[in-house]
């Protein structure tokens, strides 16, 4: 857990310009594996500097679905 001084550091830090990155993966995905948590940290990182990759969609990026799935 960050304390009250790690945030308000992060804070004068974001106020002063710094960009706040925290790895926190996202669950929304349903990662399968301690890879698939690394792989959304690092594309969420390689997106801020924005480097291409292909570890996922960018954020604001409709997700695409996996082939057979979705209508019925």
């Amino acid at each position: 857990p960050l304390s009250a001084i790690h945030l308000d550091n992060m804070l004068k830090l974001a106020r002063a310009g710094a960009v706040i990155l925290p790895p926190a993966p996202g669950f929304y995905d349903r990662p399968q594996t301690v890879a698939d948590l690394v792989d959304f940290v690092v594309a969420r990182v390689l997106d801020q500097l924005r480097v291409p990759h292909g570890l996922g969609p960018r954020r604001g990026e409709a997700r695409r679905k996996a082939p057979g799935a979705g209508s019925a």
